[in-house]
């Protein structure tokens, strides 16, 4: 996979997000039962989208160059897109004019006081992340909880390359099929963002290469933010972990995200998360005390 195609990644989210709305959802009358394509035909989102038959084709064959905002959001009516759709679409669109802008590649590390604010966080797992889902930074009990990911000797550390090709994902993860899921709709919706990014061409293409189910995944050309939410996990060490998670992107580093995942007072998982650092304080007593190398 040596780069992203701009005008396929077009056509196939067009034609796949049309194939997906049936006539019935979009209030259009049918009639008769034999009809020849799956979903909306070309015609009836042109009607919907207010654009010629004509325009709405040279749109799904690729070709976003020149479309307004005003076409793209009754484009994102028309197909009944969500929020993580629609930006999608925008994106891919800004992603076809003349000169469009390169996306600063973020850091490979956090300044100092982003690892004091992760440090600062004590009871609950904290990291930083960049759109390839590497982990950029953690505090101590993220790195305990984290503890079958950080596993692979490969730094930086990276979730989705650990949910697909170690087989430990699957014990992990409680809800691993759509753990997987997400991740790859996430990383979809990275690409569209920075569709010249070197390390995450090859990313997708590892994955590809040695994951069915990715390759099928990333083929759904399905996108998704990955804001709040649940995780339920396995740890290796304290059991199963019902938490809480938010991302957030930090204002000063654009393109690296905050992760924290916290339990309710009282939860089962607040107490495993106790068990966790007392564990987590453990384990940097036993490397404290190991003997320093012999120097001679």
């Amino acid at each position: 996979m040596g780069q992203i195609d701009h005008r396929a990644e077009v056509r196939e989210f067009l034609s796949s997000r049309r194939a997906r709305l049936t006539p019935e959802q979009a209030g259009l009358p049918v009639y008769g039962g034999n009809r020849r394509v799956k979903g909306l035909r070309r015609e009836e989102v042109a009607m919907l989208a207010g654009v010629s038959i004509d325009y709405y084709v040279r749109m799904e064959r690729g070709n976003l160059a020149g479309a307004s905002d005003s076409v793209l959001d009754a484009l994102a009516r028309a197909l009944q897109l969500d929020e993580a759709e629609r930006e999608h679409l925008f994106t891919l669109a800004r992603a076809a004019g003349p000169a469009p802008r390169r996306r600063r590649t973020p850091p490979a590390s956090v300044r100092p006081t982003i690892q004091q604010v992760l440090d600062a966080i004590t009871d609950a797992p904290a990291w930083v992340r960049n759109g390839r889902h590497d982990i950029v930074a953690m505090n101590r009990l993220a790195r305990a909880l984290y503890t079958p990911v950080l596993a692979d000797p490969r730094r930086p550390a990276n979730t989705t390359r650990f949910v697909y090709l170690d087989p430990a994902a699957r014990e992990f993860f409680v809800d691993w099929d759509r753990i997987a899921g997400d991740a790859a709709a996430m990383l979809r919706l990275e690409a569209g963002r920075n569709p010249h990014d070197r390390a995450l061409i090859e990313l997708v293409g590892e994955l590809s290469t040695q994951s069915e189910i990715f390759r099928q995944r990333w083929a759904s050309h399905d996108v998704q933010f990955h804001r709040s939410g649940r995780k339920r996990l396995c740890h290796p060490v304290v059991g199963r972990l019902d938490l809480d998670f938010e991302s957030m992107e930090l204002p000063s580093e654009p393109g690296l995200f905050l992760n924290v995942y916290t339990a309710a007072p009282g939860s089962p998982a607040a107490d495993g998360l106790k068990m966790l650092a007392s564990w987590a304080a453990t384990q940097d007593l036993a490397e404290a005390e190991q003997p320093a190398p012999d120097q001679g």
